[in-house]
This record gives C-alpha cells, sequence and structure tokens, in this order.
C-alpha cells in the first residue's frame, strides 16, 4: 500500500468539505465587523489561509494516528513511515510560509524590502555640502531618512547631484521623497512607482520637483521649481 496516496487525498478531502460553509461564515462575520474583505490580501485571505493548513495538517495526523497504531511494521513500512513524516513536514512548512505570506500582504509589509537609489539635482550654488541635508521618504505607513552620501557629484552646467538609498519597507504606491536643504524650502517629489516595483538596471528619466514648501509668505517662482529634479532606480 502507498501510503502518500491515501494521506494526501484524507487531508484534500478534510480540507475542502468544510471550506465553502466556513468562507460563508467568515464573510458574514466580516460583513457586521469589518474585519475581513474579499481581496487577495484581506483578513479573508488571511483566515483562510490559516484554517487550510490546520485542516490539512489535523486531516494527516488524524490519518498517521490510525495508521502506526495498527499491526506490525516491517521494515518497508518504516521506509513509508518516514516518508509520511516528511509529507507532514513539508505541509506543515508549507502552511507556515502561505500563512506569513498572506499575513505580511494583508499588512501592507514588502518582505524583500527592495531600496530606491537616488539622485536629487539641485540648483547652482544651493549647495556645496552635504551636512545637515536630509532626504526623508514618506508614506501613507511610515516615514524613514534615506542614507545619503558623504560626497555631492557635478554636472557638466556646474550643478551638484545628491545622491543616497533608501529601503521601501511597504507596500504602496504613496511615496514621496522630501528634501531639507539648511535654511532652504522644503522639496517634494513623489515616486512613481508601483506597490511591490522590481529591479531596474538603469536610473529613469528626471523628474521635476512636485511641491516646494517655503517659509509663510515666500513664493515659490518656476525658475527656482524647474531647478531641483530627481532620477531614481530600484535595487
Amino acid at each position: 500500500m502507498n501510503i502518500t496516496s491515501p494521506l494526501l487525498t484524507g487531508a484534500a478531502r478534510a480540507a475542502e468539505v468544510p471550506g465553502d460553509s466556513v468562507t460563508s461564515l467568515l464573510k458574514m462575520v466580516g460583513a457586521g465587523t469589518g474585519w475581513f474583505d474579499d481581496s487577495v490580501d484581506g483578513g479573508l485571505g488571511v483566515a483562510m489561509s490559516a484554517l487550510a493548513g490546520v485542516a490539512a495538517a489535523l486531516a494527516v495526523a488524524i490519518v498517521l494516528t490510525v495508521y502506526f497504531r495498527t499491526g506490525y511494521r516491517s521494515p518497508r513500512d518504516l521506509f513509508k513511515h518516514g516518508l509520511a513524516v516528511a509529507v507532514v513536514v513539508g505541509l506543515v512548512a508549507f502552511v507556515v510560509y502561505d500563512v506569513r505570506h498572506a499575513a505580511l500582504a494583508y499588512l501592507g509589509i514588502n518582505p524583500a524590502k527592495p531600496a530606491v537609489e537616488f539622485e536629487i539635482r539641485l540648483p547652482k550654488a544651493a549647495l556645496t555640502t552635504v551636512a545637515d541635508t536630509q532626504v526623508e521618504l514618506l508614506t501613507n505607513r511610515n516615514q524613514k531618512l534615506a542614507k545619503v552620501h558623504d560626497a555631492l557629484a557635478a554636472t557638466a552646467d556646474g550643478r551638484h547631484v545628491l545622491k543616497g538609498t533608501v529601503t521601501l519597507d511597504y507596500r504602496t504606491t504613496e511615496r514621496v521623497m522630501v528634501l531639507n536643504l539648511p535654511g532652504q524650502a522644503q522639496t517634494h517629489f513623489k515616486l512613481r512607482l508601483p506597490a511591490s516595483p522590481t529591479h531596474s538596471d538603469q536610473f529613469g528619466p528626471w523628474h521635476l520637483a512636485d511641491g516646494i514648501t517655503r517659509a509663510k509668505g515666500d513664493k515659490v517662482t518656476s525658475e527656482a521649481h524647474n531647478a531641483f529634479a530627481i532620477r531614481y532606480r530600484v535595487l
């Protein structure tokens, strides 16, 4: 007898039989409490991943318990037992991975944590040293200081380029880089990236600043606005 076939078949049936009723029950609870939703990354997906894994693991455990309590075991049977245990361990590992992935997706956490390498082009004579210069990534989930290089790069027209990197800890499209120059205005750049961006070998095109915040009463001229630009790539 091949032990893996009845085990897997029994686990699949145990997981599938209550599936529809449990899903309906969770949807009813979610409709009243707002805890669950139908999206792939929603609370319903997390709950169903956990319940399906628990049901399958429980079914395999029951079948193994019954099987181990019956009769004499030959060396061949011991080999089959070892194979069955390996199947159970693999199933548990898959359940843990699946629930972790669903939970991270529900929380909006990016487990890969890619980083953005950026270059900010500054106006002429706007900055000669990186001291007290701060670049910050603002999202709807968090805010994080970027790591800025100690030295400035120069362009052919006499401007300076500020370089640095920052990690993307959360899956979101609402990302804004804020440049704080000593004694000057705040400059905002919107990062035009998907929620889970992929690696890019080259920098994208230059984008002008999306906004400049000056002290109350000061006006931002179009010339000053167009003097700032950013480009970036995903590491």
